[in-house]
């Protein structure tokens, strides 16, 4: 009996993470049946390393989309999936910096003036893709009828934004799942969805293992991509253990996590799949129904791979609309982006300081701008290049306590 409460316990985390777990690889072009596998594998690796001794889910990361959609338009999938691979070094590289010096270490490194504008990038960068779809554009040619996707993808967002600030509490943990299936049900109405794929689907089929190719350059644009999850995945850690009343920094470590979370994201990526990270949802689910066993995530996790196997199922997630995807990007990336503003207001971080403007102004200007730098065969883009930017700067300019204090930049 005790085993069954737990098995409907982590049923229930699964629907929680679910809507979110599988709207990365449908954003990206990903397999959803690897994004539901990596985050059940990803989750298992995480419980060993720690002893299971934190009760998180580990599942698809936000942060990777627009490097995902850049890097297979410029590489391929295969090298994508490498670079993916290595980014989740970047993991044990903090964990490593962690149990050397301590996390006040990494704060130094990655305050919040550099952390808050590369996330803003990551929500920013691709507004552009979230519009198109709204309005049924694939690849730059109208796929669907304008007046249609339109209407779809209102109905979708505002569904989504009514549950998001309405809702009751367990609604507010789902409602990207709400949202995405009340679009769903209006697209069928409209006659939008093409349930061919669904029918001709197997009930059991095994998912398809994209093999990765060693590509340098993929790997050297992914590998600053993954700081912002890994400085999530510490805020998720401290979140957590507020719920829980637990220190997890201490035991099993910080160190020991963050090892974690990167060995899911390394055997995601060799799988096909999109990097996982921790799941508020997850931690706010725990939170309202107070069972904080990590037991449960085991039961989570074996779910999400039994599904990885269910072939109707990832049809019926393939036969999605455009427009309803659009119509919770528009929410989606906005939302990412105002965590990093977010993150800079609650660091309190002065932009009258001339560092403090120029960082945020730099990584802004050429994270949504596009640029890419060019050295011999290797290429910097996107978040990755905001990101080492930021750092560089934050390295070499001078404290706002060494500079003039009265001296500001007119704007």
């Amino acid at each position: 009996m005790q085993q069954l409460k737990l098995a409907i316990s982590g049923a229930q985390i699964l629907f929680v993470a679910f809507g979110a777990m599988v709207l990365v690889p449908l954003l990206t072009g990903l397999n959803p049946a690897m994004a539901l596998l990596g985050a059940g594998i990803g989750t298992l690796l995480f419980q060993l390393v720690t002893k299971r001794k934190v009760p998180i889910f580990l599942g698809s990361s936000f942060a990777f989309i627009a490097p995902i959609i850049y890097a297979v338009g410029e590489w391929g999938l295969p090298s994508t999936m490498f670079g993916l691979f290595a980014a989740g070094f970047m993991y044990f590289v903090f964990a490593a910096l962690i149990r050397w010096r301590g996390l006040a270490a990494v704060h130094r490194l990655l305050p919040p003036v550099v952390i808050g504008p590369v996330i803003m990038v990551i929500g920013l960068s691709v507004a552009g893709a979230a519009s198109q779809m709204a309005m049924g554009q694939a690849g730059g040619e109208q796929a669907m009828d304008y007046v249609q996707s339109l209407l779809l993808a209102g109905f979708t967002f505002a569904v989504t934004v009514v549950v998001t600030v309405f809702g009751s509490r367990m609604m507010k943990l789902v409602p990207i799942l709400i949202g995405v299936a009340s679009g769903y049900v209006l697209a069928l109405v409209l006659g939008m969805v093409d349930t061919s794929g669904i029918a001709a689907a197997p009930w059991f089929q095994v998912p398809h293992f994209e093999t990765p190719e060693v590509n340098w350059q993929a790997a050297l644009f992914m590998l600053p991509v993954a700081i912002a999850p890994a400085i999530e995945h510490i805020g998720g850690i401290m979140a957590i253990g507020n719920v829980t009343g637990k220190d997890y920094a201490k035991d099993p470590g910080l160190d020991k996590t963050l090892a974690g979370d990167g060995l899911g994201v390394c055997v995601a990526g060799l799988i096909g799949g999109p990097p996982v990270t921790t799941y508020g949802e997850v931690t706010g689910a725990v939170m309202i129904t107070k069972n904080s066993n990590p037991k449960i995530m085991t039961w989570a996790a074996v779910f999400a791979i039994c599904m990885a196997f269910f072939g109707k199922f990832n049809a019926f997630l393939a036969s999605i609309p455009l427009p309803v995807m659009g119509g919770i990007m528009i929410l989606l990336f906005g939302t990412i982006a105002s965590l990093g503003l977010k993150a800079l207001i609650d660091a309190k971080v002065d932009l009258m300081q001339p560092k403090n403007l120029v960082i945020v102004s730099a990584v802004l200007t050429t994270g949504v701008g596009g640029m890419v730098i060019k050295l011999g065969s290797l290429s910097f883009a996107g978040v990755g290049l905001c990101a080492i930017l930021a750092i560089v700067l934050n390295w070499i300019l001078p404290d706002p306590k060494e500079s003039d204090q009265n001296i500001g930049m007119d704007v």
